[in-house]
């Protein structure tokens, strides 16, 4: 099984989960909605893509910081019921073109799913950051990666949790 890994967020559209199940659908494969911490960095790592981590700032010892966010992964469990699709949430750490790129290699998946941000002062900066992002996965990754867009017709919720 070569995954489908998805880089998930909170306040990200649903739209782009959904277009990843999609793709993992028509591979016949599961999804792995990947969520990157960068105030965290990696202590070990399982086969399967799991990670333990510390915090970057060693005042700062909320552990929970480096678990999925419950309320994303809730959130995610109702938007993809519907779909079928056999997905698990993963909660990585780091820089996150090269977490996503990792996480895809030690799983050798099929591909890599990100989201663009809507046109906005804050998302003008985020797009900044999120194309960056796809641009650095486009240029180290071998596998292909896909850009969804963040606005789809009717697309009004957006994925909760800490942002």
């Amino acid at each position: 099984m070569h995954s489908v890994v998805v880089g998930v967020t909170p306040g990200q559209p649903p739209v782009v989960v959904l277009h990843a199940a999609a793709f993992a659908a028509r591979f016949q494969t599961d999804l792995v909605c990947a969520h990157v911490n960068p105030g965290r960095f990696v202590t070990a790592e399982a086969a399967d893509g799991s990670v333990s981590t510390s915090s970057i700032d060693p005042d700062f010892g909320d552990e929970r910081e480096g678990e999925f966010d419950a309320e994303l992964a809730a959130a995610l469990g109702e938007i993809l019921a519907p779909t079928g699709a056999a997905w698990r949430p993963l909660a990585l750490a780091g820089d996150v073109a090269r977490a996503l790129g990792h996480l895809a290699d030690t799983l050798d998946a099929s591909m890599i799913v990100v989201g663009a941000h809507e046109h906005s002062v804050s998302g003008s900066i985020q797009e900044f950051f999120n194309r960056s992002i796809g641009v650095q996965l486009a240029h180290q990754q071998s596998r292909p990666v896909v850009i969804i867009p963040a606005r789809a017709p009717g697309v009004r919720s957006y994925l909760p949790g800490k942002e």
